[in-house]
């Protein structure tokens, strides 16, 4: 079984057959967590820059010609500190969420979230990212301005990035979009939300005669956050308030600005070059098996 950068192991006969995989670590079913994490009613980006960070002054546009409003980020601080908060922006009401195209980012967007990125490193600044997307934009007009091309160059950016990264995948966290904002040096999870190389649905109309096997191939794709902390993708679970995180979303803010200090504090003092080497080892050894997975 191999896994891929950003999302968890590829099904195997016993999960296909709905057997170790009917429930998450926790022993919550998958899909159930699914349906949580694509809660409308759940924090976004925004309402976690309004509560869990201070002083925040949003950064607009690529510097091309577009402002994605499926991603939105500036200058922050946390508890005292200044970084740079970059996170996908879905809403809650149809109209927000038609506004700001489900979250899903266009090369716009990422190229955005480059911009961002390179100016926080030019400043010296930590890097916040706050990952809730089901995917890139996957329409026509998205690939003809170079989405694949745009993803790729963040993974790689972010790869390199000569500071501190700290990503929380908050509800979505799907495919490549995810990716793009999620290569640092500590993932972390809300204990409600998913992250997976494919959606559910997307995974059974390929392996399954339909979409309608959606929470059994959700069961299989180990997506939600106590497997991914097993299989070592995510490195912390951020607990969410009783019963999650919509339920009092001001509660949730402060236990993800309590994760999110908790591990960017012993980033701060690691040499930028240690920085880029460590997180690469990380994210190479996705897939690796037998014991020269920590070596490649």
């Amino acid at each position: 079984r191999r896994t891929v950068p950003g999302g968890p192991a590829a099904p195997g006969a016993a999960d296909v057959a709905g057997g170790s995989g009917d429930r998450a670590a926790g022993g919550r079913d998958p899909w159930e967590t699914v349906r949580t994490a694509r809660n409308p009613g759940r924090p976004t980006t925004l309402d976690y820059l309004d509560s869990a960070f201070d002083g925040f002054v949003e950064l607009h546009g690529d510097r091309l010609g577009a402002d994605c409003p499926a991603v939105v980020g500036g200058l922050a601080r946390l508890d005292g500190r200044h970084l740079m908060v970059i996170g996908h922006q879905k809403g809650h009401s149809t109209a927000e969420l038609v506004a700001r195209n489900f979250g899903m980012a266009s090369p716009a967007g990422h190229r955005k979230a480059l911009r961002l990125m390179r100016l926080a490193a030019r400043l010296g600044l930590p890097v916040v990212t706050l990952v809730d997307t089901p995917g890139a934009d996957p329409g026509v007009g998205a690939e003809e301005h170079g989405q694949a091309a745009a993803i790729a160059e963040n993974i790689l950016t972010m790869s390199c990035l000569p500071t501190p990264v700290v990503a929380v995948v908050t509800g979505e966290g799907g495919s490549g979009g995810a990716l793009a904002l999620a290569v640092a040096d500590r993932v972390l999870m809300l204990e409600h939300a998913v992250y997976s190389v494919i959606s559910p649905e997307g995974c059974a109309a390929i392996l399954w005669p339909d979409r309608s096997a959606a929470p059994q191939a959700a069961r299989a794709l180990r997506l939600t956050a106590p497997d991914l902390c097993r299989l070592g993708i995510v490195d912390e679970v951020v607990p969410e308030p009783a019963p999650a995180a919509q339920a009092d979303p001001t509660g949730a803010a402060e236990l993800l600005r309590t994760a999110v200090t908790a591990n960017l504090l012993p980033l701060l003092d690691v040499p930028p070059a240690t920085l880029v080497r460590r997180r690469r080892e990380r994210f190479r050894r996705y897939g690796a098996r037998g014991p020269q997975a920590g070596t490649r």
